[in-house]
C-alpha cells in the first residue's frame, strides 16, 4: 500500500511558511525511483526570517520562556516531544524508509534511539539546575567566585541523510536542552521525517522559535545559515569536503563549530560494514584480517553477505536497501571498477542484484587483493562495499589501520582481551568496538579524530557543545583593596 508523504512547508516561528521564492525540490524514492511528493526549498531570505525567529525566541519575557527558563521547563517539552515521536514510530520510521530507503527494521530502530536521545538530554537538561552556580575553589578568602553554565545562543544544525532523524536529533537534543533556539537544515536528499519533527513540535507547543527547519539545497540554504553573523555556532555532521566550506565561513566571524565528518575503517564484520545500507560514517569498511585466517575468515564473509536479504525496504525482513540517489549509486560502482582496474579481486557483489531491475540497488560488495595505495582503500566509499587486506604482527596490522586521513570509528575481534586492550589503546580513532561494529548509544561520546572532524556529540559531553561556561566572582571583605592611597588619607 502507497503511503502518502504529507506536503511541508518550512517552519518557522512555530508555524508553516512557504520558501520566500516559492521553490520545492522533489523527493525520489531510491528503491522505485519515482517521485514521491516534494520538500520546500529555502533560500538566504528564508535564513533570514529562521535566524530572526530564533533570536527573538530567546530573548520572549527577557529570556524567561527559554533561554533563562528551568532545565525543568525544557524536560517538560522534551519528554513531550520523545512521547509524541514513540506514538508516531510507525509512520515515522515508514517515511524515513521511503525517503532515503533504509530498511524498515533499521528506520524503526532509529526512531526509537530518536525518542530515547530526547528522554535522555530532558534529564541532563533538569540536572542543569543543580549544576548552576558550582563554587570554584580560590586561593584567596577575601573573594568568592562560581561558574553559570549558560546556553551559547542560536545555532545551527546542518545534518546528513544517511540517519536522517536520528542525526537531526543528536544536535537538536542537547541545543534545546541547553536552552539554545536552533535553525536545523537537514539534507536535500532525506529531509522528510525532519518536517515530520516539525509537525511533532507544533502538536506539543514548542515555543516559537525555538526550533525552525529549513529544507533545501547546501548552497542556497546551509551555506548562509553557516555564514550568518547572528548565528553563534554551527554544528555539522558531513562530508569532509563540506565541513571545511563551513569552518572556513564560520572563521569569518569567529564562530565555534562542531564537525562529525567522514570514516572509513563472519557478521560482526558484514554489521559493521553493510548496516544502513554501508551509508555509515564509522562504517568498518577496511578489514585487516591475519594470513593465517584470511582465506578461510573470507569464505565464511562471503556465505554471511551472500545470505543478506536485499529488497525493497518496506519488504518484510528487508536487511539492505538502496542507496539514497542515482548521484551515490554511480559513485560507489565508480569505486568498484575502479579497485577491479587497480587489479583487486571482486570476491562477491559489486553490480546491481538481478531480481531489483529498478532502484539504487547494490549488492554487498567484498573486496580482497587490495594493496594500501588503491583508492578503495584510501577514501571513504559510504556504500556497501568492504576491503579486505592481510597482516603478519599486531604491529602491521595497527600501522595499517592508522595509515588513514580519517579517525571516526575502528573495531578490533580477538578472543585475546589483552591484546584487544592494546589495540584499542594504539588505534587513532575517537571510537574503538572490541568483538563488536557500530553499536551506539547515547549515553557515550561519539565523535573522531585527524579529518573525521573534532569535538563530540552525544552524552554529557553534547550539551557541553551549546554551552558557554561563564565566571562570577564577588569581592567578600569589609576591607578596602587598598592598592591605590585613599584621598582621604592624603
Amino acid at each position: 500500500m502507497a503511503i502518502p508523504i504529507p506536503t511541508r512547508q518550512l517552519f518557522i516561528d512555530g508555524e508553516w511558511r512557504e520558501p520566500v521564492l516559492k521553490k520545492r525540490i522533489p523527493i525520489i524514492n531510491p528503491a522505485t525511483e519515482q517521485i514521491i511528493g516534494d520538500i520546500p526549498a529555502a533560500t538566504a531570505e528564508d535564513v533570514e526570517l529562521a535566524v530572526d525567529a530564533a533570536r527573538k525566541a530567546l530573548a520572549r519575557n527577557k529570556g524567561r520562556d527559554w533561554a533563562n527558563a528551568s532545565g525543568a521547563v525544557r524536560a517538560k517539552y522534551m519528554r513531550a516531544i520523545a512521547a509524541k515521536i514513540t506514538e508516531k514510530k510507525s509512520e515515522i520510521a515508514k517515511l524515513e524508509a521511503l525517503d532515503c530507503g533504509k530498511p524498515l527494521d533499521e528506520a524503526a530502530w532509529d526512531i526509537d534511539d530518536v525518542a530515547g536521545c530526547f528522554e535522555y538530554y530532558a534529564d541532563l537538561a533538569e540536572g542543569l539546575d543543580a549544576k548552576q552556580k558550582a563554587p570554584v575553589s580560590l586561593p584567596m578568602e577575601t573573594f568568592k567566585s562560581h561558574v553559570l553554565k549558560e546556553p551559547i545562543g542560536v545555532v545551527g544544525l546542518i545534518t546528513p541523510w544517511n540517519y536522517p532523524m536520528l542525526m537531526a536529533t543528536w544536535k537538536v537534543a542537547p541545543a534545546l536542552a541547553a536552552g539554545c533556539a536552533a535553525i536545523l537544515k537537514p539534507s536535500e536528499l532525506a529531509s522528510v521525517t525532519c518536517l515530520e519533527l516539525a509537525q511533532v513540535c507544533r502538536e506539543v507547543g514548542l515555543p516559537p522559535g525555538v526550533l525552525n527547519i529549513l529544507t533545501g539545497l547546501g548552497h542556497e540554504a546551509g551555506a548562509p545559515l553557516a555564514s550568518h553573523p547572528h548565528v553563534d555556532k554551527i554544528a555539522f555532521t558531513g562530508s569532509t569536503i563540506t565541513g571545511s566550506k563551513i569552518m572556513a565561513a564560520a572563521a569569518q566571524v569567529v564562530k565555534p563549530v562542531t564537525l562529525e565528518l567522514g570514516g572509513k575503517t563472519a557478521e560482526w564484520t558484514a554489521f559493521g560494514c553493510f548496516w544502513t545500507n554501508g551509508q555509515i560514517c564509522s562504517a568498518t569498511s577496511r578489514l585487516i584480517v591475519h594470513e593465517s585466517i584470511a582465506a578461510e575468515f573470507l569464505d565464511r564473509l562471503v556465505k554471511w553477505t551472500k545470505n543478506i536479504k536485499i529488497s525493497d525496504p518496506l519488504e518484510e525482513g528487508c536487511r539492505l536497501g538502496p542507496v539514497v540517489s542515482g548521484g551515490q549509486y554511480e559513485k560507489v560502482l565508480k569505486f568498484v571498477d575502479t579497485a577491479k582496474s587497480e587489479g583487486a579481486s571482486i570476491l562477491c557483489g559489486g553490480a546491481r542484484p538481478e531480481h531489483l531491475k529498478k532502484g539504487f540497488f547494490i549488492q554487498p560488495t567484498i573486496i580482497s587483493d587490495v594493496t594500501t595505495s588503491m583508492q578503495i582503500w584510501r577514501e571513504e566509499v559510504f556504500g556497501p562495499v568492504l576491503c579486505a587486506k592481510t597482516f603478519s604482527t599486531e604491529d602491521e596490522a595497527i600501522e595499517l589501520a592508522n595509515d588513514t586521513q580519517y579517525g571516526l570509528g575502528a573495531a578490533v575481534i580477538s578472543n585475546d582481551l589483552e591484546r584487544c586492550d592494546r589495540v584499542s589503546k594504539a588505534f587513532q580513532a575517537g571510537i574503538v568496538w572490541i568483538n563488536c561494529s557500530q553499536p551506539c548509544f547515547t549515553q557515550a561520546p561519539w565523535g573522531g579524530n585527524k579529518r573525521s572532524g573534532f569535538g563530540r556529540e552525544l552524552g554529557e559531553w553534547g550539551i557541553e557543545n551549546y554551552l558557554t561556561v561563564k565566571q562570577v566572582t564577588q569581592y567578600i571583605s569589609d576591607e578596602p583593596w587598598g592598592w591605590y592611597q585613599s584621598p582621604s588619607k592624603l
